[in-house]
């Protein structure tokens, strides 16, 4: 019997191989890296049964990334809604399907959110690298061929698990999506002290436009810019989420992919949650910054984190 995979038929902008990421290996200078919008990764796995870590595709835009199936599997779909089709019929996200031999999945394009979660039973089979199967290409590891690339057209996945159960998520329960004016929660960090009030003021009562300057290693946000009192500081390590502040005042969110130190201020972090929501803002969505406490995102997390159990 042949083994079951699905095969690339034609290979979107950027369809990449994300697990939880990878930790403990930040004094080498390697990144965490993992799925940009962790809840939509781990709701993914969760309705195919699979543990929370493993190996799933992320794919952003869409760009019509087609994918063939040369045995019957049941997938999980979650994240964005990015006009996925199978055989040309609508395929709603946030949901388990099956996807029957000699069918064609394809992505097309953004309606709603930017990066969508596709779960394989068991999860990709791909290799470990440094404790995890998380492409980075900064560093250039992990994915099919351990280079950090994203997918390409002929490659092919196969995974570990056979047959799953159906499994339909609680009501109330979807991964949220960009709204107008979505807010972003942040915890101030001790550099806030450096910049000046008006700063501070405008930092949380105006909108921010996603820059089209984005990517998996940081996101740039645009208004009126912030100022500080700090030119540059030693570099220090870098928290996912992290807010730094550069010379043209114009903030930066550092992601999943970001360098492990930097010298430039930092206004403080965003929150995991705020993390996964921004991972989803298109460029040109308004955004809003909002000041929370470190207790106050420690309970939404653990919040977040009850649902899956």
């Amino acid at each position: 019997m042949s083994q079951a995979m699905l095969t690339v038929k034609q290979a979107g902008p950027l369809a990449l191989i994300q697990d939880t990421g990878r930790f403990g290996v930040g004094h080498l200078g390697v990144t965490q890296g993992g799925a940009a919008d962790w809840i939509s990764f781990r709701w993914a796995n969760w309705l195919l049964g699979n543990a929370p870590d493993c190996a799933a595709l992320e794919i952003v835009m869409g760009g019509n990334l087609s994918l063939v199936a040369n045995a019957e599997v049941r997938l999980a779909l979650s994240g964005a809604d990015l006009g996925a089709t199978v055989d040309g019929q609508p395929l709603a996200t946030n949901t388990s399907f099956l996807l029957r031999s000699g069918q064609t999945l394809i992505f097309r394009q953004p309606r709603r959110g930017l990066r969508a979660y596709l779960a394989f039973p068991g999860g990709l089979d791909v290799p470990e690298v440094l404790g995890s199967r998380a492409c980075t290409a900064r560093e250039q590891i992990g994915g099919l061929r351990d280079d950090g690339k994203p997918l390409q057209t002929g490659d092919q996945l196969i995974w570990h698990g056979g047959v799953t159960a159906k499994r339909e998520m609680p009501e109330g329960t979807k991964p949220a999506m960009p709204e107008k004016n979505c807010q972003l929660s942040m915890v101030l960090g001790s550099q806030a002290s450096y910049f000046a009030g008006r700063s501070l003021y405008n930092a949380f009562n105006q909108p921010w436009t996603v820059d089209n300057r984005a990517d998996r290693m940081g996101i740039r946000l645009t208004g009126v810019p912030l100022r500080s009192s700090l030119s540059g500081i030693i570099s220090e390590g870098i928290p996912l989420g992290a807010v730094q502040i550069p010379p043209d005042g114009q903030p930066i969110i550092l992601m999943n992919d970001r360098q492990t130190i930097g010298g430039y201020p930092r206004l403080g972090a965003l929150t995991p949650m705020a993390c996964a929501l921004l991972a989803q803002c298109l460029p040109g969505t308004e955004v809003r910054l909002r000041p929370i406490s470190a207790s106050q995102a420690q309970v939404a997390y653990r919040n977040q984190m009850c649902v899956w159990q």
